[in-house]
C-alpha cells in the first residue's frame, strides 16, 4: 500500500518493524506505523491485538525488543515516559488522573509554574497561560476552578491543555470517548480538529467505528500483534475495517435468532422513584430480548437497579414468573431467578483483586459451601465450566481478574450471573468498551440465551446494537417510558425521536 510519505511530508513519529514480547507472549510482531503532522490517524484492532503495547512503546513505557522508533526521521531511544514527553509525545488516557484539590491551572503547570522574584509562584501568569491554552482548544474553562467535580470530558480537556503546555507535537488519545455523552464527544472532536489544523499529529484509538470514520484520515489495523494494513479511510466501509480487524464481516456482529416469545417472565408495573423515574410499566417474555434505549440520564440504569432491588422504589410492583419481589431486596430477586449485569463492570460487577474463579463463584456460594467450609474443588469446576462456555481468554483460572482485557472481564461478569441459571437477565451496556470481535460473541450469547427461554432486558446506548438485537425497543425520556417500538418499525430515527421527547 502507498503511504502518504511517498509523496507528502515526512512523518513526525514512526515505528519501523517493532517487536515486543512478554515472556512467551509476543505482543507485537514486526509492526510499522507513521504519524504525520496535521493528520488524525486511527489505530484499530480487537482487545489483545497489541494496541496498548504499541501506545506504551510510543510513550516510552516499553522499549522494543526489535525495530526502531524514529523522530523526525532519526532513530531515537526512549528510556522512560519523561524522554517521550520531552520529545513532544503525550498520551491522553480514557480516565485522566488529575489532582482533585488543585485548580485547573495548577494541574496543568504542576512543578512548572511561572515564577516572580524570590522564586514565588506567579499565579496571574499561570492563569493567563492556562486561558491561552484553552483559547487554542476553543474551550471555556475557569483556570481557578478545582479539578474535583469536573466531568470526565473536562478532565480530558485539562490533560490535552497540559500536553500542549509541554509543546507536544504528537497526541495519543486512548479511548477518549468511552465515558462521554454525544455532546461531549462533539466538543472533543472540535478540539481534535483544532489540534490537527495547528499541525499536531494525533493517534486516535476507539472501539466506535463511526467515530474513526468521522474524525480520522488514515487507519492502521492490528490483529494478534501483527500489522495488517495502513491505509486511507476514504473509500473504505465499516465492513471493510471489521474484516481487517477480526477476519469476518460486520453482518455477523448481530447474530439474532428468531424466537417466538413465551409467557411473561418479568412484569414491572407503575414503578416510581421520586425525582428519578415515574410510572414505568413493561413486560419481558421468555425467549425475548427487549432493548431499553434513551439518552444518558433518562433513568434506564436507575430502573434496572430498582427492579433488582439495589435501590428502593417509592411505588410500583415487580414480579418474576408471577412472584412478587420484595422492595429493596436483591437476595429475593436472585432467589426468584433475576440476574443483573451492571454498567460499571469494574466497580460493581467484579472484585478486581480476586481471582477469575472466585469472581465467577461469588453467586454460587450457596452450592459450593459444605458444613460452613468452601468446597474449592466444586468452585473451580463450576468456574472452569463457565469460563470455557463463554470463551474467556486467560493464562490461569487462578489469575486475578484485573489481568484480563475489558472484553474478557465482561465475560467473567456474565459467567458469574449465568451460573445462577437465571430466568430473567438484565444487562446494562453489555458491550461498552469492548472490541467488535468480543461484541459479536456477547451478542451471540444473548441470542442463544433467549433461544433457550431466558427473558433478556438489554439496556444500551449503542443504537445499532439495540436495532440489531432487540425484538422490541422500549424508549425512555426524562424518567418516563415514551415509546414501545416493535423490531420491524425500529429505526434510528424512530428511537431517537422518542428518546428526545419528539413525536416519531
Amino acid at each position: 500500500m502507498t503511504h502518504p510519505s511517498d509523496t507528502g511530508p515526512a512523518p513526525v513519529l514512526a515505528l519501523k518493524g517493532i517487536s515486543k514480547s512478554f515472556g512467551a507472549v509476543r505482543a507485537l510482531r514486526d509492526v510499522s506505523l507513521e504519524l504525520f503532522p496535521g493528520e488524525v490517524h486511527a489505530l484499530a484492532g480487537e482487545n489483545g491485538a497489541g494496541k496498548s503495547t504499541l501506545i506504551k512503546t510510543l510513550a516510552g513505557v516499553h522499549r522494543p525488543d526489535a525495530g526502531q522508533v524514529l523522530l523526525d526521521g532519526a532513530p531515537v531511544v526512549f528510556h522512560g515516559p519523561g524522554d517521550a514527553r520531552d520529545a513532544g509525545i503525550a498520551v491522553i488516557y480514557q480516565e485522566p488522573t488529575l489532582f482533585p484539590d488543585l485548580s485547573i491551572a495548577e494541574n496543568i503547570f504542576m512543578g512548572r509554574q511561572p515564577r516572580r522574584a524570590l522564586r514565588r509562584i506567579d499565579h496571574r501568569a499561570t492563569r493567563e497561560a492556562t486561558t491561552a491554552l484553552m483559547n487554542r482548544l476553543g474551550v471555556e474553562l475557569d483556570p481557578d476552578r478545582p479539578a474535583r467535580g469536573l466531568s470526565i470530558a473536562d478532565q480530558q480537556i485539562v490533560e490535552i491543555a497540559k500536553a500542549l503546555s509541554f509543546d507536544a507535537r504528537v497526541l495519543i488519545m486512548d479511548e477518549p470517548t468511552a465515558a462521554l455523552t454525544h455532546s461531549e464527544v462533539a466538543r472533543l472532536f472540535g478540539v481534535v480538529r483544532a489540534l490537527r489544523d495547528q499541525g499536531a499529529a494525533v493517534l486516535f484509538i476507539s472501539h466506535r467505528l463511526e467515530e474513526i470514520f468521522e474524525i480520522c484520515r488514515r487507519v492502521t489495523t492490528l490483529r494478534d500483534g501483527a500489522w495488517i494494513a495502513s491505509e486511507p479511510l476514504d473509500g473504505m466501509t465499516e465492513d471493510d475495517l471489521v474484516r481487517r480487524m477480526v477476519g469476518r464481516d460486520l453482518a455477523e456482529l448481530y447474530p439474532k435468532q428468531d424466537v417466538t416469545p413465551g409467557e411473561v417472565a418479568l412484569s414491572v408495573r407503575r414503578l416510581t422513584r421520586e425525582g428519578v423515574f415515574t410510572d414505568v410499566s413493561f413486560d419481558v417474555r421468555r425467549g425475548e430480548i427487549v432493548g431499553l434505549a434513551g439518552l444518558v440520564g433518562a433513568g434506564r440504569t436507575e430502573v434496572a437497579r430498582a427492579v433488582f432491588g439495589i435501590d428502593r422504589r417509592d411505588a410500583g410492583e415487580v414480579e418474576v414468573d408471577g412472584r412478587r419481589l420484595t422492595n429493596g431486596a436483591p437476595s429475593t430477586a436472585m432467589a426468584a431467578g433475576l440476574a443483573l449485569v451492571p454498567e460499571d463492570r469494574r466497580a460493581q460487577g467484579l472484585v478486581m483483586d480476586l481471582s477469575i474463579e472466585r469472581n465467577i463463584g461469588l453467586t454460587g456460594l450457596g452450592t459450593t459451601v459444605r458444613a460452613g467450609l468452601m468446597d474449592r474443588g466444586a468452585e473451580r469446576s463450576r468456574s472452569l465450566d463457565w469460563a470455557v462456555k463463554l470463551r474467556v481468554k486467560y493464562a490461569r483460572i487462578a489469575d486475578t481478574v484485573n489481568t484480563l482485557s475489558g472484553g474478557n472481564q465482561q465475560k467473567v461478569v456474565l459467567a458469574k450471573w449465568l451460573a445462577t441459571r437465571p430466568k430473567v437477565l438484565i444487562v446494562d451496556e453489555p458491550t461498552r468498551g469492548i472490541d467488535v470481535g468480543t461484541k459479536a460473541e456477547v451478542h451471540r450469547l444473548l441470542s442463544q440465551l433467549a433461544a433457550d427461554g431466558v427473558a433478556v432486558l438489554m439496556i444500551s446506548s449503542d443504537l445499532p446494537e439495540v436495532l440489531g438485537m432487540a425484538d422490541r425497543v422500549l424508549v425512555m425520556h426524562e424518567g418516563r417510558l415514551t415509546a414501545e417500538i416493535p423490531r420491524t418499525d425500529a429505526t434510528e430515527e424512530t428511537v431517537m425521536a422518542a428518546a428526545t421527547g419528539r413525536a416519531a
